[in-house]
């Protein structure tokens, strides 16, 4: 497969990963490209019998962790939330009636601000297992940590974004 190839299949999933890290799409495009120079470079490293899609989320994540870095230097990080969570709810529904669209918003609105109220660690590991749909693997090469981090860290985030749900007055969640 050429290179162009695999740039053209996995582009979308690299910059949701660099999003998820960086919050800004315009970063997240730039630590994207670098991510993919970087596959470029160290293609030759790649093992053909290991999938290559946590590998490339393990590049771009540390890319993205470097321009977070950087950005955290010059200004606050973590602004948006609702892009992600927009686009793959309507995806995901039929057409649903005017009151149903309001209750959903109302209800989107309060979960994404209850995420944005957790801890750093909390959101991220949260956006990429839930918002983004990366599997376990994917979200663990993303973060730079082990697949089981990523379930303990998932188990906590959940557990911490249940009780600020229940503060917020949602039972069901």
């Amino acid at each position: 497969m050429a290179f162009g190839e695999l740039v053209g299949r996995h582009s979308t999933v690299a910059f949701r990963a660099a999003y998820l890290v960086l919050r800004d799409k315009d970063q997240a495009a730039d630590a994207a490209q670098e991510a993919f120079i970087n596959v470029h470079r160290a293609l030759h490293r790649f093992r053909p019998d290991e999938p290559f899609v946590p590998w490339l989320l393990t590049i771009v994540g540390n890319r993205a962790r470097n321009h977070r870095r950087a950005q955290w230097r010059r200004t606050a990080v973590w602004r948006r939330a609702a892009a992600a969570v927009d686009a793959s709810d309507r995806t995901a529904r039929s057409v649903p009636s005017p009151e149903a669209d309001v209750v959903a918003a109302e209800r989107r609105s309060v979960v994404l601000a209850a995420v944005n109220d957790l801890p750093p660690g909390d959101r991220i590991v949260l956006s990429c297992r839930y918002f983004s749909q990366l599997e376990e693997s994917e979200t663990a090469a993303l973060l730079g940590v082990r697949p089981g981090t990523v379930k303990s860290r998932l188990s906590r985030a959940r557990e911490r974004l249940r009780s600020a749900l229940e503060a917020r007055g949602v039972t069901d969640a």
